[in-house]
């Protein structure tokens, strides 16, 4: 049996997120007249391939099939990789078979869809691969720093690059970051969000060293260092694996702020469990993918 398919499917965004994202995207192409050139092409059936122009990660293949969907349930799309594959330059990805206009009036806003979210893959692709590079047992994490309306669609990116996705939106869980502290403390921040959400995880953001022993001790279940040097990274680390107890699992260490490329391997092998760069969704480059028509 082959489980490709069903192995990759927690990849893909929801689907109705994507019915939404490209039902607003063509609305922006075809309203409030259609597709005026299209319309001048004769009724013939046509083939194109999409072919990455240079290597990546292929992210996004659910909105490009919505898109053609949308225009012409005629147009059928053919994926030779599947979604969070490596792909490489010149490589067929899938073929796009129909009408001519409907393939032709759906080109687009498919490719900036695919373009987008294999951009982001491609490199958090790149952030994994240069957090493991010291022997760090980080995964890299996104934020929320992400295009209004297409949250979803570039967590799953995020996933489909070997990321792990941070709380969706702010009922996910509960993170007091600085500027909460200005009106609760730490200790009774943890308390009254125990008492009023006990189902859900609690984390604090930590500026200094003392910070974060006073968070572990109130018993948050996870701890952001921010813009901590690797060092302090480290010297957080041991405080949680000293005070984990009887416990099962010790309480989740994030480092963020200001780490990139150059620095996420020294921040990796400080000992994080988790490492979040807003940089993956808000500052990734497209992925230039072409669209080979016969």
């Amino acid at each position: 049996m082959d489980t490709s398919r069903t192995d990759s499917a927690w990849l893909h965004p929801p689907i109705d997120a994507v019915r939404d994202a490209v039902k607003q995207a063509l609305a922006e192409d075809l309203t409030p007249l259609g597709d005026l050139t299209s319309s001048l092409v004769p009724p013939m059936l046509s083939e194109a391939r999409i072919v990455p122009r240079r290597p990546g990660r292929l992210a996004g293949t659910l909105c490009v099939d919505e898109t053609f969907a949308a225009v012409d349930a005629n147009v059928v799309v053919s994926w030779s990789v599947d979604e969070g594959a490596v792909v490489s330059a010149g490589e067929v990805a899938g073929i796009v078979r129909g009408p001519l206009a409907s393939i032709l009036t759906a080109e687009r806003t498919a490719l900036n869809f695919l373009g987008h979210l294999s951009g982001i893959a491609t490199l958090t692709a790149e952030y994994v691969e240069a957090a493991a590079s010291a022997g760090g047992r980080a995964q890299v994490w996104d934020t929320r720093k992400t295009t209004p309306g297409l949250r979803s669609l570039e967590k799953a990116a995020v996933r489909s690059g070997g990321g792990r996705n941070h709380r969706g939106n702010l009922s996910d869980w509960i993170l007091v970051k600085d500027n909460h502290l200005v009106g609760i403390g730490i200790a009774q921040a943890v308390a009254t969000a125990r008492d009023r959400w006990p189902g859900r995880p609690v984390q604090i953001e930590c500026d200094i060293f003392d910070q974060c022993v006073e968070a572990l001790e109130a018993g948050a279940d996870a701890v952001l260092l921010d813009n901590m040097s690797p060092e302090e990274i480290a010297a957080c680390v041991a405080a949680a694996e000293v005070r984990q107890g009887g416990q099962l699992r010790r309480t989740l260490i994030e480092a963020s702020g200001g780490i990139d490329l150059e620095t996420i391997a020294a921040c990796s092998a400080a000992g994080p469990d988790m490492i979040s760069v807003g940089g993956l969704t808000n500052s990734a480059p497209v992925l230039d993918i072409g669209f080979d028509l016969d």
